[in-house]
């Protein structure tokens, strides 16, 4: 079981967020990431946050992973400036992805068109970005024995490594465990969220000016089509 939760699902995470992203583009190009034809104010600006907030969220937690010890924090003016950039970020980004994703929610003219993913993506959002917090100022974790340096990311290097160490994930507290459950469901829903158009369309058009990328995508997305179907 510990196998399968720690090794196998991260695998399956990944396998879905991959072909979900060929399989978008595919569909509709990521274009559906709108309710309507026309982007609105509040979308306007939730776009803006969300496209400001997650790429430095995600940023921070790389340079985590990266610059932490086995059981210590970065420590000095890193941890210090890494602290005040999620204290930052971490809100906008949900104010983003409110501005976004609950406006449609509420009105009736939009209502036809949500999924049961829309509706599920802003809790599983907050639940990862609430969960990176208080993991973040556990306060059981001191700078010589920091409990997300020996669990999340000691476990997240043993699977970039392809040496999973499941063991770690096994015996962590529950809001660890829960914390890389979370992300995982995440990451594995993400391609078929209306979120993941704010990123691939900006992404897409930048690809369009570089010659023979679009035409790839287009040849690997057929394939995953035809073996799907």
């Amino acid at each position: 079981m510990v196998y399968v939760l720690w090794v196998f699902l991260p695998a399956v995470a990944l396998a879905s967020c991959v072909v979900g992203h060929l399989w978008r583009y595919r569909r509709d190009r990521f274009l559906s990431y709108l309710y309507g034809p026309k982007i609105d104010r509040a979308q306007w600006f939730g776009s803006l946050a969300f496209r400001t907030g997650v790429p430095l969220l995600f940023a921070v937690r790389v340079t985590e992973v990266t610059v932490t010890g086995p059981h210590s924090r970065t420590g000095g003016l890193v941890d210090v400036v890494l602290t005040v950039l999620q204290c930052i970020v971490v809100p906008l980004a949900v104010i983003g992805a409110g501005l976004i994703l609950i406006p449609p929610l509420i009105t009736a003219e939009a209502r036809p068109r949500i999924t049961p993913i829309d509706r599920m993506t802003l809790p599983v959002l907050i639940a990862a970005l609430l969960s990176a917090v208080l993991v973040t100022f556990d306060p059981y974790s001191t700078d010589d024995r920091y409990r997300t340096a020996e669990t999340l990311f000691t476990w997240s290097r043993s699977l970039v490594t392809l040496h999973p160490d499941p063991a770690v994930m096994q015996h962590a507290p529950v809001i660890y465990q829960a914390r890389g459950l979370i992300v995982m469901l995440l990451i594995a829903i993400w391609p078929y969220t209306r979120l993941a158009g704010i990123f691939a369309v900006p992404v897409l058009r930048v690809l369009r000016r570089v010659g023979g990328v679009p035409s790839l995508l287009d040849i690997v997305s057929n394939r995953v089509r035809g073996e799907t179907i």
